[in-house]
């Protein structure tokens, strides 16, 4: 079965057919940039045109950066444009896409669902959090393999900042800071949410993941298992595609 999948950043809009049997991408995955400002109408734009560029025609599921309520409203805005504060994003793709059936979700609890389903949570009982570093930090939880979702714990404060102010990688790349001094500030992140929430298992997702050789060395002190994301960067557009599966 193949369900379409997109997830939108901070940075960027990306998509693809997804094989839900399998949680891989059937087709080369396609990119435009999130237009800054990041508008409603922009980013429905964005989402038009990756849409098309496979000329799909049925279901679609979108991930959005900001808690997500009933399946379609978007009630916070932390990296794209605060007019999304209150929209139903579902209503507004679904008219962009000329009446297609979509689902919207957390982008963070999407690539959770797609890492303990196909990925490096398989399995796993207790609490696991998936954080994904990129434009901010956002964050899944799961107890026994069942979600809790919008935990949005890139908004904690950490030194008197929201964390993924000082430890996205955003942040990284604004402070054009080394990986190991970066990956000092994420051990400091990590060490406060495992304070919080005691996880048996940290999975690192987001673009970072696939250069978890240039920092994960360099984290100590967590008694937590960390483990990059197996999906990586992906793991957001096969979440997407299940959730609007109801497979999530």
């Amino acid at each position: 079965m193949q369900i379409f999948g997109v997830d939108i950043g901070g940075s960027g809009i990306k998509g693809a057919p997804v094989d839900l049997d399998k949680g891989e991408l059937t087709e080369e995955r396609y990119k435009v940039l999130t237009p800054h400002p990041a508008t409603p109408d922009g980013v429905a734009d964005g989402v038009k045109e990756v849409v098309d560029h496979f000329g799909w025609t049925g279901p679609v599921g979108f991930t959005f950066p900001g808690v997500v309520t009933g399946g379609a409203t978007i009630r916070t805005a932390a990296n794209v444009d605060k007019s999304w504060i209150d929209r139903d994003a579902g209503a507004l793709f679904s008219e962009r896409l000329g009446g297609l059936p979509v689902t919207v979700v957390n982008d963070a609890d999407a690539a959770g669902v797609a890492e303990m389903h196909f990925g490096a949570g398989q399995g796993r009982k207790g609490t696991v959090i998936l954080l994904t570093f990129g434009t901010g930090i956002g964050s899944a939880l799961f107890v026994n393999g069942i979600l809790v979702p919008n935990t949005e714990l890139g908004h904690l404060e950490l030194n008197g900042h929201d964390a993924e102010k000082k430890a996205s990688s955003k942040a990284k790349e604004d402070g054009e800071l080394t990986w190991e001094h970066w990956a000092h500030r994420v051990q400091k992140y990590l060490a406060h949410v495992e304070m919080l929430f005691s996880p048996e298992l940290f999975i690192i997702g987001g673009g970072v993941s696939r250069k978890a050789d240039k920092f994960l060395h360099f984290i100590e002190d967590i008694k937590a298992e960390i483990v990059p994301a197996q999906l990586q960067n992906n793991a957001g557009i096969v979440g997407a595609a299940m959730h609007a599966a109801g497979d999530d």
